[in-house]
């Protein structure tokens, strides 16, 4: 099998939250003046915005059905979770980030189950501790210090509470050619649980 058959016969994939558009819209209005100081990140598409709660890496396609019945069944279970993008900080010098505040206990409960799940499946991945956020960019090796700069200037940041109110599965084309990562949903379920359930 040669290696286009190969990526062909797997995707990337990933669990994860959206911000709604209007959350996002905030978002973007406060980092435009970062966009104009520094040109030279690599900015990630607004519409690609989202909290990872689990990331699988690199799956055959004939696994990918496999979990969604369960996934849907998880988010029937549950009900949307209140959040909201605040702060922003950065990894490594280089990854910037904004944070996520509101029911984080919920958020991770939910990653927690999610984690579960997945591993019931019979699906192996790498569980780093989660750790909230929301990746915006990526400082490029002549533009250093592009991501602390940007991290320092949401500090103050701090957008409306939204609720997530579904669950993605999530493909990517990472490593697929020299163009920008791009995302699509395979599969997205609502929360539908009472938020007042006892």
């Amino acid at each position: 099998m040669n290696a286009a058959q190969t990526q062909a016969s797997t995707v990337r994939v990933f669990i994860a939250l959206a911000p709604p558009d209007e959350a996002k819209g905030e978002l973007e209005d406060a980092l435009r003046p970062a966009y104009d100081a520094h040109p030279r990140m690599r900015w990630n598409r607004i519409e690609d915005w989202h909290i990872t709660l689990a990331f699988l890496g690199e799956l055959p396609v004939t696994t990918v059905p496999l979990l969604q019945p369960p996934l849907a069944r998880l988010a029937a279970s549950r009900p949307p979770l209140e959040l909201a993008l605040h702060g922003g900080g950065h990894f490594d010098q280089r990854v910037l980030w904004s944070g996520i505040s509101g029911d984080l206990e919920g958020l991770h409960e939910l990653a927690t189950d999610v984690r579960a799940l997945v591993r019931e499946c019979g699906i192996a991945f790498e569980g780093r501790p989660l750790r909230p956020h929301l990746t915006l960019a990526r400082a490029r090796r002549d533009d250093p210090t592009g991501a602390a700069e940007v991290a320092d200037r949401l500090t103050g940041f701090t957008g409306r509470p939204w609720h997530a109110e579904r669950l993605h599965l999530v493909g990517s084309n990472f490593g697929r050619g020299p163009g920008p990562i791009r995302y699509r949903d395979i599969a997205a379920w609502p929360f539908t649980a009472d938020r007042d359930a006892k």
